[in-house]
């Protein structure tokens, strides 16, 4: 005898009730894992996905460095980011089975009806940023500069978006939601050294201030953990003598004829400042781990992670150039600090995934990827990441450009 039709109706409401269990008991099982329901991330263009483009079209006076060909191997979809392609975070967002993470200023600019997406992690980082204040870099620099979204606003930010979120920002609810986010904090740091060193100061003058950069990272990091936080990644800063940009217009005291690495061709001493700045960064994060015992926080290895493809360019792929730009105004390192990516006399190269750098500061979607799987399925991270979140290497999220993970 045939079931009838309110039987077939019961029997098939039972087997999408058993499937939401399933799904729901998986989510458990994956944050119990070491696993994240969202992205909360901080830092400059290294990760900003949006915030600088947004801010520039409500302002004439910010500047968006990165409209196209920047963002070209995104299909149907536009971008703020300052590369060709995705960035660590967007690849990490995918391993983690998450959505590309929005940028907080173009969703707050859409109305509040759309900050639920914020529930799958926020991204407040904003190309230009630096970690201390726009008062303390125009010192530095010795005039007048245009600073959008310090850390210091990004955390602001943050604060001002979890109402939305979660209710009152100290209600057990918003604990919570922080404490099951990963957040990345960063990379944050570079542009407090890069904006003085590109206007003549020295590496010993900008060495100078590091414990302050330092200093403005750590504190914004125990804001975190006091909010809730429970498991962090920072980034140490990138081997910045190995930019085409620097090995172009060189900086103050270090002469382009000499100071050279023999097997990479990078600039030795702007490495040695990046490898100081990572040193005292780890020696803080030390600190903070014996403070709070109970907080997870990981160092990610940004310069080593690329310094293996400096040692060893061709084994990675990068064929056509590791310290050659593949989008620029031209010259041995195709940069010209008069020339952005872009212009009408733009260099462009037809093999964007050969080349590690994509304009002489940002790196290609290629690079980044390599980076990414480097620090979040690999070893340099520490504590390693993978340890913690096994599920990266096999978790498939929603990809949106002409590659995959």
């Amino acid at each position: 005898m045939a079931p009838s039709t309110s039987s077939r109706l019961f029997a098939g409401l039972l087997v999408i009730i058993a499937g939401l269990l399933v799904v729901l008991w998986s989510g458990r099982l994956y944050a119990a894992n070491g696993c994240f329901s969202s992205i909360i991330s901080f830092g400059d263009s290294i990760a900003d996905t949006g915030n600088l483009k947004y801010l520039a079209s409500l302002s004439e006076d910010v500047g968006f460095p990165c409209d196209p060909p920047y963002g070209q191997n995104f299909i149907g979809q536009s971008t703020g980011r300052c590369s060709n392609g995705r960035l660590i975070i967007d690849f990490l967002a995918e391993s983690l089975g998450l959505p590309l993470i929005p940028p907080y200023l173009s969703i707050k600019g859409s109305g509040s009806g759309s900050l639920m997406a914020f529930r799958q992690g926020v991204n407040y980082a904003t190309g230009g940023s630096t970690a201390m204040s726009s008062s303390f870099i125009e010192a530095k620099c010795g005039e007048s500069i245009v600073i959008n979204g310090t850390l210091k606003d990004q955390l602001a930010w943050f604060k001002q978006s979890l109402p939305f979120i979660c209710g009152n920002t100290n209600s057990s609810a918003c604990r919570n939601f922080i404490g099951h986010s990963l957040i990345l904090m960063g990379e944050i740091g570079g542009n407090d050294y890069n904006l003085p060193l590109i206007r003549g100061r020295s590496i010993d003058y900008v060495q100078s201030y590091v414990p302050l950069v330092i200093d403005s990272i750590v504190s914004t990091i125990n804001e975190l953990i006091k909010m809730g936080a429970q498991t962090l990644v920072v980034p140490g800063n990138f081997p910045i003598g190995c930019f085409p940009s620097y090995l172009t217009t060189g900086v103050s005291g270090v002469s382009n004829n000499e100071g050279y690495d023999p097997i990479t061709g990078c600039l030795t001493k702007l490495n040695e400042f990046s490898e100081y700045h990572n040193k005292m960064l780890q020696t803080k994060l030390n600190q903070i781990r014996e403070l709070n015992p109970n907080v997870v926080v990981i160092y990610a290895d940004y310069y080593n992670a690329l310094m293996q493809i400096y040692y060893s360019p061709d084994e990675y792929g990068f064929t056509n150039g590791a310290l050659k730009a593949c989008c620029g105004g031209g010259g041995p390192y195709n940069y010209n600090a008069s020339i952005r990516c872009g212009d009408a006399s733009t260099i462009l190269c037809d093999e964007p995934d050969k080349y590690v750098s994509w304009d002489g500061v940002h790196l290609t979607e290629a690079a980044y990827k390599l980076i990414f799987k480097s620090l979040f399925q690999g070893q340099y991270t520490t504590p390693e990441f993978y340890s913690l979140c096994p599920r990266t290497s096999t978790s498939k999220g929603t990809v949106i450009s002409s590659s995959s993970i």
